[in-house]
């Protein structure tokens, strides 16, 4: 089976890039003409603005793993800090396997990946149930892995480990329940994954590895190729198409690609090296073909530009960043989040309090983001017990509020910082949500400038009981009842006024003043920190 596919592999690279740059000259029937002007047109899907929550799933050989040194980086960097830092890990791997690269590396922790206790229809139930709208899953991390049947690669779910289309199979099952797909993918820094340095052109494997490689020859397709050039675009093309044409994802999720800036090069300002440059072209034609292959279906689709130095030019895409939460009402944007501190599973993890999650979703929503919360399965496809006891509060909680996220659109002010309030809108309803348990009377300051017949009624969701209010020279004065009902952790006052809520020009358009004030981020999720002067 592997000779055929490796037979395949050419034929389907050059007939992807050929059909790539094909549908890009059909611009006269097609609404994207190839270039970044016309892909910033294109405009935010129904079901993305109004759906608010997806869950993100990073599951691969690294969740076997399920380990990470201390507090750095995260879990399913784990694959190359293996033999970026043996000091630490190959006393850990001797320890755990009994054996360190080059005798064992890796490649030799794959088929400790079963699966052999996932069920993509309960999953598909769970997300469902919890109030997910759309569900982005690893189909290719940064370390060579295939969740997907792949022609193109040995190194697949089918062939190994799971021994079965996870990608297929999840997708199906989310069909029967109208979820969005998403099979993301990471490949854009595999070239210097496995490399002695990383995010250069010309990246050499680390010693190790090419003696991994030359004693298992076939290892080379998992940690190489190292380095940017023309073969490696092609194949990076070439396995999105086959994503694309198998799954025909609802979004396109890739992740921040920093030899945009590395190593000499600055794409955006049109200064790169040719081989960068030809992979900036050869994504902007990939999105161009995933646009255009959509429309042709009829199908609603959308992209991320991820990254604080973003992928794309701003407006191809939504704005995001891991853990992103901007200060402000920004451009449309989504924060990819986790729960504890791993993307990845991660063997003991330090997880967020509940009420943190549900205050980070909101607060996200109330600023034109989208909450998409990540999980990191077991390597057995199970969900780990601190995660589900995550999902369920969120799934109680939306029971409850959903009225106030789904379907809604932020209003002239996000917060009300001194009385822990945070704000959504639909039509003539604004939904004041306070992020503190409301004991006490309040006021919204932005309805100061309302009057008594601006309000028609005032309710909490989740409680029968009457809620008294009045209309003070400060704005609106809300007492809350003393039964509030079913809610927890935060509670959505819906007030029905006679005038449409929805302000569209407070959003700050520029993103890089939407970002400010936010945590930049390293390649590697760390959060960056300033140089001491005195140590310049």
């Amino acid at each position: 089976m592997y000779k055929i596919k490796q037979r395949l592999l050419p034929l389907f690279a050059t007939w992807a890039i050929s059909s790539v740059s094909q549908l890009c000259a059909q611009t006269a029937t097609q609404p994207y003409d190839g270039s970044w002007e016309s892909l910033q047109k294109m405009p935010v899907p129904a079901w993305f603005d109004d759906g608010k929550i997806g869950i993100f799933i990073h599951w691969g050989p690294y969740s076997a793993i399920g380990y990470k040194k201390g507090n750095r980086g995260y879990a399913e960097h784990v694959p190359k800090l293996i033999y970026a830092e043996p000091v630490h890990y190959f006393p850990y791997l001797e320890k755990r396997w009994g054996a360190t690269p080059p005798e064992f590396g890796y490649k030799d922790i794959i088929p400790e990946f079963k699966a052999e206790d996932w069920d993509p229809e309960a999953w598909a139930k769970l997300f469902h149930e919890v109030g997910f709208k759309y569900v982005v899953m690893t189909a290719e991390h940064h370390d060579g892995w295939a969740n997907w049947d792949s022609e193109l690669t040995p190194w697949n779910a089918m062939d190994m480990g799971p021994k079965r289309d996870l990608v297929g199979d999840l997708g199906k099952a989310l069909k029967k329940y109208n979820l969005k797909y998403a099979p993301s993918y990471h490949r854009e820094r595999h070239a210097s994954f496995f490399a002695k340095k990383l995010y250069v052109v010309d990246a050499q494997p680390q010693d190790v590895v090419a003696e991994e490689i030359k004693r298992v020859p076939e290892a080379a397709a998992l940690y190489g190729p190292f380095g940017i050039d023309k073969a490696f675009v092609d194949d990076y093309v070439a396995r999105w198409k086959e994503i694309q044409t198998k799954y025909q994802p609802d979004f396109m999720w890739i992740d921040d690609i920093p030899i945009w800036t590395r190593d000499g090069n600055k794409v955006l300002a049109g200064k790169a090296k040719p081989e960068v440059q030809y992979f900036y072209d050869q994504c902007r034609e990939m999105i161009t073909d995933f646009m255009n292959d959509a429309a042709a279906r009829g199908a609603e689709v959308y992209l991320n530009n991820k990254g604080g130095n973003r992928n794309w030019p701003d407006g191809v895409g939504c704005l995001e960043k891991d853990n992103l939460k901007l200060k402000v009402i920004g451009p449309k944007w989504e924060s990819c989040t986790t729960f504890g501190t791993s993307f990845g599973y991660l063997d003991g993890d330090k997880y967020k309090n509940i009420d943190s999650v549900i205050h980070e979703m909101v607060e996200v929503i109330a600023r034109n983001g989208n909450f998409l919360v990540n999980i990191g399965p077991k390597a057995d496809g199970t969900i780990p017990e601190p995660q589900m006891e995550r999902l369920m509060a969120m799934k109680d909680w939306l029971a409850v509020n959903g009225e106030a996220i789904y379907g809604s659109r932020y209003w002239k002010e996000s917060e009300q910082a001194d009385e822990h309030l945070a704000f959504t809108t639909k039509g003539t309803t604004l939904y004041a949500i306070k992020l503190q348990k409301p004991e006490q009377p309040f006021v919204i300051n932005g309805t100061a400038d309302w009057d008594a017949k601006n309000v028609q009624s005032v309710r909490l969701l989740g409680s029968d009981a009457n809620v008294a209010y009045t209309m003070t020279p400060q704005g609106l004065r809300i007492s809350p009842p003393s039964n509030l009902g079913k809610s927890k952790h935060a509670w959505s006052f819906e007030i029905i006024t006679d005038q449409e809520q929805h302000y569209p020009n407070v959003v700050v358009t520029d993103t890089d003043k939407a970002l400010q004030g936010t945590t930049k981020l390293d390649p590697d999720g760390n959060p960056t920190r300033k140089k001491n002067k005195k140590n310049k």
